[in-house]
C-alpha cells in the first residue's frame, strides 16, 4: 500500500533504485529506465499511498484520490462531477440512437479520447466493457484517473496504428479525437 517498507529494506537489491522523474505517469516516447516508480509519500506504514480507493462499483463514480489531492492539473472534484453528469446524459441519448447498446449487442467498445473515463462510467449499467484510450500529448493526462476509477486504459498516438485488429471493437467512440489530431499527423 506504500513504499515505506520497500525504502527501509533496500538491502535486497541495491542496484534497483527509485525513479528520479517527478512525472511517474509519463510514458509515451520516453526513455525507459530500470527503476521503481515511487508512490506518493506517506507518514505511517498503515497509510495508503495516494489515498484509499472506494470499493467497486462505487469506485467508478467516486472522485479519485489523485483528483482530491490536486495532482491532476486543471481537474477539480467539481469538474469531475460535471464530467460524470455530462456523460450520463450523453449515454442516455446514445441509448435512444443505438437501441442495441443496452441489450448486449455491443460488448467491446473503444473510447478513442477517454478523458477521465466518464463515458465508460456512464455505460456501466450495460453488458459491455470499454477500452479507454488517452491520446498521447493530451492535457490533462488522466490515465491514472481512469485506473483509479477501476477501468482499463492505455496511451496511444492516433497518428500511428493501434495494435489490435479494428473489428475487435463493436463500437468506436471518437468524441473530439479528430479535432485533437487536426494537422498533427504527418504522412
Amino acid at each position: 500500500i506504500n513504499h515505506m517498507e520497500c525504502a527501509n529494506n533496500r538491502n535486497a537489491d541495491e542496484a534497483l533504485q527509485f525513479c528520479n522523474n517527478s512525472d511517474v505517469d509519463s510514458a509515451w516516447y520516453k526513455k525507459m529506465e530500470t527503476c521503481i516508480s515511487p508512490l506518493p509519500e506517506v507518514q505511517t506504514e498503515e497509510e495508503v499511498a495516494g489515498g484509499a480507493l472506494e470499493n467497486w462499483p462505487q469506485r467508478a463514480s467516486a472522485v479519485p484520490p489523485r483528483i482530491t489531492r490536486g495532482s491532476v492539473s486543471g481537474i477539480t472534484p467539481e469538474k469531475f462531477e460535471e464530467d460524470n453528469k455530462l456523460w450520463a446524459e450523453r449515454a442516455d441519448h446514445y441509448k435512444k440512437l443505438i437501441p442495441p447498446l443496452a441489450k448486449g449487442r455491443y460488448r467491446n467498445v473503444m473510447d478513442m479520447d477517454a478523458g477521465m473515463g466518464g463515458f465508460a462510467a456512464a455505460l456501466m449499467e450495460y453488458p459491455l466493457w470499454v477500452m479507454n484510450v488517452v491520446p498521447s500529448g493530451s492535457a490533462p493526462d488522466a490515465l491514472g484517473v481512469i485506473y483509479e476509477r477501476g477501468f482499463i486504459g492505455t496511451f496511444h498516438d492516433w497518428c500511428e496504428a493501434f495494435s489490435t485488429y479494428p473489428r475487435t471493437y463493436d463500437l468506436i467512440h471518437a468524441n473530439k479525437v479528430f479535432s485533437f489530431y487536426h494537422d498533427r499527423c504527418v504522412t
